[in-house]
């Protein structure tokens, strides 16, 4: 009994290096060339496994893709937190974490990955159930914290959510089209900044 609890183990510990590898690299190709010109092959073969070895673990390309869009997705949202929550002040926090998106949104395989082809790939009510689930889902949580301290008005917090996400989205979009997010990056966050400030009640 203790062979085979160990060898499961090993097999569990190959299984996530193995993962782990496929995502690494398939990363990396989809940001440096994108989805469409990346084959399973290439994949495997940078990745150094086989091709049973990844279906094993992924059932097509699509959805090894949405594994390396959700990781994408979780790097962002975590950057964004971290960034937010070593403000003391709540709509510092806000605006410190609205800012920290779209700095995050300027890294190559963010820009490729989960604003060109995320929504491509997945198509749009797909993509957005995914940031829902991250960026959005703390994006909401700064709103309530907002309406309780005053700063903002009461009103629902869904859809004010919705509209907030939807204009960073929006100028993370334009600055993955830009050709200089960078240099973009100050000159969007001046009307965001000003629209964001409007929903101050002072």
């Amino acid at each position: 009994m203790v062979c085979q609890g160990g060898s499961v183990n090993v097999r569990a510990r190959q299984r996530e290096r193995t993962r782990e590898a496929l995502l690494r690299e398939s990363r990396l190709l989809f940001a440096t060339r994108g989805y469409g010109e990346v084959s399973l092959a290439e994949i495997v073969g940078a990745a150094g496994v086989t091709k049973g070895a990844l279906y094993h673990l992924f059932q097509s390309k699509v959805e090894l893709f949405r594994a390396v869009l959700e990781q994408v997705q979780q790097d962002v949202a975590q950057t964004v937190a971290q960034t937010a929550d070593a403000e003391d002040d709540a709509w510092a926090r806000f605006t410190a974490g609205c800012r920290a998106f779209l700095t995050a949104s300027t890294a190559p395989d963010v820009q490729r990955i989960m604003l060109v082809d995320g929504p491509a790939v997945l198509g749009w009510n797909k993509w957005r159930a995914m940031d829902e689930s991250g960026s959005a889902s703390h994006l909401a949580d700064v709103i309530n914290e907002l309406i309780t301290e005053g700063v903002i008005a009461p009103q629902p917090v869904a859809p004010l959510t919705h509209l907030l996400s939807g204009a960073m989205n929006e100028a993370a979009h334009w600055l993955a089209a830009s050709g200089d997010p960078e240099a973009g990056l100050a000159e969007v966050w001046v009307p965001l900044a000003t629209m964001l400030g409007a929903l101050r009640v002072d």
